[in-house]
């Protein structure tokens, strides 16, 4: 069994039932070794129902298998500058697995030793497994999109024509996952074109019979195909004043909004989206089914899934 760590001077069963701690690598100094301990790092991260979702599904696991009762789940503040130290210092507490949130997908690639082909190909990793000479990267927001947009939305990556807005780590995953599962086109927007250049070039091997595009913020979305999936994977709506990430408005019969932002539960875009009576949802389904496959991969069973999303909704309402 992998050894891992609570914090030291933190009650556990309080960190287990109570997901508004916030801990910082200071936490680290004296976590004792008990236990198998994950951990989700961002920046920020106040605002992360990770941890009620994922201590809910291993409270279940362990009336099961009681391997799993000593397994809890935190969140840790990491600043972008902070984290080759984080990572070298939870794997030398060895942590069995690691949550990364914005902005850490991308920066995290060049610190984790193996690299599955999925989070390859997106030049991003959400998800990592202690091993002893480093750490395994995984992204694992594909699935959980995909697997969102089909419960929420009842559409099909397959032979959709998607509009993903960002080209950031979390659209990364997302495109891949488009790209893989056979999307009919994938037209990309972002603000800068470097960024967008560079993304386009990276999912170029991946196209296949795809239609890949890209166009910038400013060119807005006149001109675009009738029926799309417009997934949003920007951090535009995080707060109450942000600007939309696109108008909606030139849009021809949308199949359906997806924004990958679940706190707050309605942004600006989805507020634009119910206005014109286009079919949207939140990112609460893709953050439980990407968790839950996160969890598949620490734990090598199969986590229950209804009680991450009871959970997750639960802690929504909460915050």
């Amino acid at each position: 069994m992998h050894p891992a760590r609570r914090a030291g001077g933190i009650d556990e069963a309080e960190l287990k039932t109570e997901p508004s701690s916030v801990l910082t690598l200071r936490d680290l100094d004296a976590w004792p070794t008990t236990g198998v301990a994950l951990a989700v790092l961002g920046h920020p991260i106040k605002h992360s129902i990770s941890p009620a979702m994922h201590n809910a599904a291993l409270a279940e696991m362990a009336q099961r298998d009681r391997r799993f009762a000593d397994w809890t789940y935190h969140r840790f503040e990491v600043p972008p500058d902070d984290l080759p130290t984080a990572l070298a210092k939870l794997h030398e507490k060895q942590f069995l697995g690691l949550n990364l949130t914005v902005p850490h997908k991308v920066l995290a690639l060049v610190h984790v030793k193996h690299v599955d082909e999925t989070a390859a190909h997106a030049g991003a990793v959400n998800t990592l497994r202690w091993r002893p000479d480093g750490w395994d990267g995984f992204n694992t927001d594909g699935d959980g999109l995909e697997a969102g947009v089909r419960d929420d939305l009842g559409v099909s990556l397959r032979g959709a024509d998607v509009l993903l807005l960002g080209a950031g780590g979390a659209a990364r995953g997302a495109a891949v996952q488009c790209l893989t599962k056979g999307c009919s086109s994938l037209t990309i927007v972002n603000r800068t074109a470097a960024n967008l250049e560079k993304l386009l070039h990276d999912l170029a091997p991946l196209a296949g019979n795809a239609r890949l595009q890209g166009r910038l913020s400013s060119e807005g979305a006149a001109g675009l195909p009738p029926g799309l999936l417009v997934i949003n994977a920007t951090s535009a709506g995080l707060n109450p004043d942000d600007p939309l990430p696109i108008d909606l408005r030139p849009l021809t019969s949308p199949s359906g909004v997806y924004d990958m932002i679940y706190n707050p539960p309605q942004t600006a875009l989805l507020r634009e989206a119910a206005l014109l009576g286009i079919p949207h949802a939140n990112g609460l389904s893709m953050l439980v089914h990407q968790g839950a496959r996160a969890l598949a991969i620490w734990s090598e069973t199969r986590p229950p899934v209804p009680a991450m999303q009871l959970a997750a909704r639960n802690a929504l309402r909460r915050s």
